[in-house]
């Protein structure tokens, strides 16, 4: 997005903002000059059609591209719609859009179901590695980094899509400046956010009592030690979408002395660039790409960052401190933090120069640091019931992450309505107009829905069938039901979050993913309990842990 983004320049400006009820029913056409109506302000403000005769004009429409339909025109021209009043027809018009959510969201959903399944595995691989047994705060900071890394990546992605949907990146000189200022921008935050996810740990891992407790207590492991168990206990509190690794015998308690303070941080924050080097030029790629081949990037670039994001990141922070633990007492990890630390002022510099992502600077630090504060209440349902139910946590991920990367998606298609919306008042010449909501809010998240079914049963039969998880058949009729219940509030918190951050000046492309996030941890986990809760109280055999 470029400094027009709403929560700068554009609060300030005479154009009114645009609810989301307005997006969903009215057309947009462009008009000429003399046709909008001037207001008191003297801001000239498109003329609202009647609520009907837009319907009727919308869903007769048969050579319309709308932005949240997934196919669209790169410059759109407003042209009289033909009037059919067939109810055929409008199956027949309506059809295209539905399939084109359904083949550009689908296969995103399913690579991130297996990534969240496959990253929780990675995790338990890391934790054993020599640098995890050594220096145990390393494993404290692998949840922060990856959550902040996330929510990063997926802002990026977003606000690119919006760029692309709009129109911003077809001229060269403007998409050149777009997606360099954007990458710097990632880089300036993910190694600031990785900083602070190591300082907060470590004061964390220091503050954290260690106590003598019952084997019984957290993830049973035949090979968990006290300290393991404590950092475990932490490492859920920070963030719970993760599974716990379970830490070999071989670990302890590192002191935290100035050396393990460089290794730690060092650590994070050269994963968090090497990270964002790498997945942020990709996700730039998959977006011009998604661009040039007629695709619409708000169905697959969020939902792909996310879950490439976690795994990315992860497999960095294992390469990282792998090579940097036998330098542990040498000066090789402080001479690699100042040079992570000169490269961020150096895209700090670039940032402030750069007009399309100077005003972003200051933006989305709130809901990412109120992202984590959220998964903390997250880590406390994962504390309590991840012991006393098995596959709680395998199917937590699912029933958590699932519906959170359908309302990425939702959040992502609503916000580039919104900013189209309001460059078609801001910019009324035929040439440049844009023609808004072919496809409604409703259609779309009716059709992410029913996406999402399918993909839940395939997990549980993937579950079932590898014997990872031995489900009754009450069992799996409850929890698709609660999955189904999770992804519709998913969707819903998604519209209503984006329409209210945008009411108040602020732009959902920056802070709507993380709140998003975070709270469809929370309410995914919330409902996961209780489908263990009222399956277990209607007789079927659910294998529990005891708590005690």
């Amino acid at each position: 997005m470029n400094g027009n983004s709403p929560g700068k320049a554009a609060v300030e400006s005479d154009v009114e903002l645009i609810e989301m009820d307005d997006v969903e029913d009215r057309a947009v056409p462009p008009m000429k000059s003399s046709e909008i109506p001037v207001a008191a302000n003297n801001t000239r403000q498109p003329r609202v059609e009647d609520e009907d005769e837009s319907d009727d004009d919308l869903d007769n429409n048969e050579g319309e591209r709308a932005l949240l339909s997934s196919t669209r025109q790169r410059t759109v021209h407003y042209f009289p719609p033909a009037h059919s009043g067939s109810r055929l027809q409008r199956v027949r018009d309506t059809w295209p859009r539905v399939r084109g959510i359904v083949i550009e969201s689908a296969p995103t959903l399913l690579l991130t179901t297996i990534s969240l399944l496959f990253s929780g595995k990675l995790l338990d691989q890391v934790a054993r590695w020599r640098a995890m047994r050594e220096v145990d705060q390393l494993i404290m900071i692998i949840p922060a980094v990856l959550n902040l890394q996330g929510n990063l990546e997926m802002n990026l992605s977003a606000r690119l899509s919006t760029a692309a949907n709009i129109g911003e990146l077809d001229d060269p000189a403007v998409r050149r400046q777009m997606i360099l200022g954007n990458w710097t921008l990632l880089q300036l935050q993910a190694i600031s956010v990785s900083f602070i996810a190591a300082c907060i740990s470590l004061a964390l891992g220091q503050l954290l009592p260690r106590p003598t407790l019952p084997p019984t207590i957290g993830i049973p492991s035949t090979n968990s030690t006290m300290p393991a168990l404590a950092m475990r206990s932490l490492i859920e509190h920070i963030d719970p979408r993760k599974p716990i690794p379970h830490i070999p015998l071989e670990a302890h308690h590192a002191n935290t002395g100035l050396a393990t303070i460089l290794m730690v941080t060092t650590t994070a924050m050269t994963s968090a660039f090497l990270s964002g080097l790498i997945l942020a030029s990709f996700m730039c790629f998959l977006i011009l790409a998604c661009r040039r081949f007629n695709l619409d990037p708000d169905n697959i670039a969020p939902a792909v960052a996310s879950c490439l994001g976690d795994l990315l990141t992860l497999c960095m922070i294992g390469l990282v401190s792998t090579l940097l633990i036998p330098l542990l007492h040498t000066p090789f990890p402080f001479i690699l933090g100042i040079a992570v630390v000169v490269i961020a002022v150096f895209c700090l510099v670039y940032t402030l120069r750069n007009p399309h992502v100077r005003p972003l600077i200051l933006d989305g630090w709130s809901s990412l640091f109120g992202a984590m504060i959220i998964s903390s209440a997250t880590g406390i349902v994962l504390d309590v019931f991840v012991s006393k139910y098995e596959g709680f946590a395998v199917l937590a991920v699912v029933i958590s992450g699932l519906p959170g990367a359908t309302g990425s998606i939702f959040v992502s298609r609503l916000s580039t309505s919104l900013h189209a919306a309001k460059f078609a008042i801001t910019h009324p010449t035929p040439s440049a107009s844009i023609r808004i909501l072919e496809t409604s809010p409703r259609l779309a998240m009716f059709t992410l829905l029913a996406i999402t079914i399918p993909v839940e049963i395939v997990f549980l039969g993937i579950l079932s069938g590898l014997g990872w998880l031995d489900m009754p058949l009450l069992f799996v009729v409850f929890s698709i039901l609660f999955f189904c219940f999770a992804v519709f509030a998913s969707l819903v918190i998604a519209r209503w979050l984006t329409n209210w951050l945008w009411a108040k000046g602020r732009d959902p492309d920056v802070y709507a993913l993380p709140v998003h996030s975070a709270l469809m941890d929370l309410i995914g986990q919330l409902l996961l309990v209780l489908c263990f809760e009222i399956v277990s109280a209607m007789g079927a055999k659910i294998k529990t842990r005891s708590l005690s």
